[in-house]
């Protein structure tokens, strides 16, 4: 399902309701977000403006973690999402952003 970024639609000065002549256009249309979770790893692939193409990760079962003091980058299991500083909600969810404490398993 999409969401419309703004309402094309508005009111009159008199309280009346404007029709809008046409629908919406392409680059109007917005997408929710993707939030992905811990699973086996699931992509999907996405037609967008300018035949171009973007890849979503729906879920996630590993991360690289890199170790600044050793120089070494490790490929770890995650086994839960402990904080997420975006939002609250995400954390009850288990939501894997950019920045999040996760407990892996190496």
């Amino acid at each position: 399902m999409k969401k419309s970024i703004e309402n094309l639609c508005g009111r009159k000065y008199t309280g009346g309701r404007k029709i809008a002549m046409r629908s919406r256009r392409k680059f109007e249309i917005d997408r929710y977000p993707n939030e992905a979770v811990i699973g086996s790893n699931i992509k999907v692939t996405r037609r967008v403006r300018g035949n171009n193409n973007k890849t979503a990760l729906k879920t996630v079962e590993f991360a690289n973690i890199s170790n600044l003091e050793e120089k070494k980058t490790t490929k770890s299991k995650i086994l839960r999402v402990i904080k997420n500083t975006a939002n609250k909600d995400y954390e009850r969810r288990g939501v894997i952003g950019l920045i999040n404490a996760i407990q892996l398993k190496k």
